[in-house]
């Protein structure tokens, strides 16, 4: 199962380099061009599901490139600018992009943003409840895990939490987050809640796959590690 590729656009370094830190600390997949034809390229050759794009690029500006991905693609693209004129921002949007964020900008607005413009685009597949892995088949639709063709019979929240950590392969999760995004904002409960549940999923899917595996991140958290 393959991150989610964002391309970010921009010629300055500082603000790329920044970008795909939060980019990847989110789980993503990375990719940084700094002109105009370089990003036209990537598209091509990458296949993002999301563009970041500045306006003020060398070769090709952030219109030029917007128009001509226009006419391949329909990946979502947020443009970021230092111009903040609404007749830029109509502009943005009549070229076909999606959203559109002003420098200086709040890292953590734009993480939203992604997140949103990723929502409402690939709904389908954020609802998507299937994973499937060597051996592995994690169904949310009938609270099904089928281990080597067989059906396991797994409590739901265990269920959740391997279905979480499959459909972020690689991501490490600490403890608090998993139970912020499995149990819930309202969960009240211990840490030491998900190493038991860690520690009995562990007892169902060990040894069954060189592929993946249910991974310790020692002093930080677990990860569902693929190769």
């Amino acid at each position: 199962m393959n991150r989610i590729k964002i391309l970010i656009v921009d010629d300055d370094q500082n603000i790329c380099e920044l970008l795909r830190l939060y980019v990847e600390k989110e789980g993503y997949e990375a990719i940084v061009v700094n002109d105009g034809v370089a990003a036209i390229s990537a598209v091509n050759e990458h296949n993002p599901k999301l563009i970041l794009l500045d306006i003020m690029l060398p070769k090709l500006d952030g219109w030029q490139v917007c128009r001509e991905i226009r006419k391949t693609s329909d990946v979502p693209i947020i443009m970021i600018t230092a111009k903040g004129e609404t007749f830029d921002k109509i502009l943005g949007l009549e070229l076909g992009a999606d959203d559109y964020i002003a420098k200086p900008f709040d890292t953590k607005e734009v993480m939203a943003r992604i997140k949103a413009v990723l929502r409402r685009t690939y709904s389908d597949e954020e609802n998507q409840k299937l994973v499937k892995y060597d051996k592995l088949e994690i169904n949310l639709t009938n609270y099904e895990l089928i281990v080597d063709g067989k059906q396991i019979d797994t409590p739901p929240k265990e269920l959740e939490l391997i279905f979480h950590l499959a459909k972020n392969p690689n991501r490490v999760f600490t403890r608090n987050q998993l139970l912020d995004e499995v149990w819930g904002f309202d969960y009240y409960g211990d840490s030491r809640t998900v190493d038991v549940h860690v520690k009995r999923l562990r007892e169902k899917l060990e040894n069954i796959s060189d592929k993946w595996s249910l991974k310790t991140v020692w002093g930080v958290g677990y990860k569902f590690e693929t190769k």
